[in-house]
């Protein structure tokens, strides 16, 4: 439910860049930029410290937020020593779609079939289903290869964190986190290296030789991705069983009445 009372889809309502007016205009009509600086808006699906797998419901009308479900069971991530649970407050960027569909130049590989992942890296824990409204900014990003599907995971900091402060009249790039959040990029390596090793899975690989690249390859991935998620949105692209279901989307033939949206939330409540 957005401010003004609506019903919308957190996948697909929400617009990836923040909005230069008012938050509640949605979609945005242009990016907020301070120089080269591109802000964006992120869905937090897991709380930092917390170990059930929260995510967007991508194939349910809406695309509610809830708990992944394996062989009947609720999905946990394993405390992997010496980390605790989630070790940022884990999300997806809105209207962006990683097409499976789509083979990636560089790793060779296809798309996870979901919306880019963030670590945000501030020191706030924030809750799930919080939208960090205009609030993050790409430092850097790097790529699991699981599958044989490239997972491109952003590492991204709240705009006007605490650790942002010193630096925030200059570009944020890969050598500030390293200055100001020391050992944060190699705990994040490790922690997608091993955590499905407790489920009898093998160590996740890495493209670009486990190298975290910088932010302006960063921000390429993301605006690439928001190009995949428009085709989707406009029956451009096969979505497979991706629901496209949406109130805001100007064009998109899944647009549909907020009257509509209210009955899928309400036909999911009567259970």
């Amino acid at each position: 439910e957005n401010a003004d009372g609506k019903y919308i889809s957190p996948f697909h309502d929400i617009p990836l860049f923040a909005s230069s007016k008012e938050d509640k205009e949605i979609p945005a009509k242009r990016s907020k930029m301070t120089g080269s600086e591109v802000l964006f808006n992120m869905i937090v699906e897991v709380p930092r410290w917390t170990n059930a797998k929260m995510e967007i419901a991508t194939e349910e009308p809406l695309n509610p937020i809830k708990q992944d479900i394996k062989k009947g069971k609720l999905r946990y991530v394993a405390n992997i020593f010496p980390h605790k649970g989630y070790i940022w407050n884990y999300g997806a960027l809105p209207q962006t779609w990683e097409d499976p569909n789509h083979t990636d130049d560089i790793t060779g590989c296809c798309g996870d079939n979901d919306p880019v992942d963030v670590c945000e890296i501030g020191s706030k824990v924030w809750l799930s289903d919080q939208i960090l409204n205009g609030k993050t900014k790409a430092y850097c990003i790097f790529c699991t290869i699981y599958c044989y599907r490239p997972l491109h995971v952003s590492i991204f900091i709240r705009r006007g964190a605490a650790e942002a402060q010193k630096t925030i009249v200059v570009d944020l790039y890969i050598d500030d986190v390293k200055k100001h959040k020391p050992g944060y990029l190699e705990a994040t390596a490790d922690w997608f290296r091993l955590y499905k090793v407790p489920d009898d899975k093998p160590e996740n690989h890495f493209a670009f030789n486990g190298e975290f690249k910088d932010k302006d390859f960063a921000v390429e991935i993301v605006k690439s991705t928001h190009e995949h998620w428009k085709a989707l949105l406009h029956k451009k692209t096969d979505g497979g069983t991706i629901n496209c279901t949406n109130v805001l989307v100007s064009g998109s033939p899944f647009c549909c009445s907020e009257e509509h949206a209210r009955s899928i939330v309400q036909s999911v409540r009567k259970f």
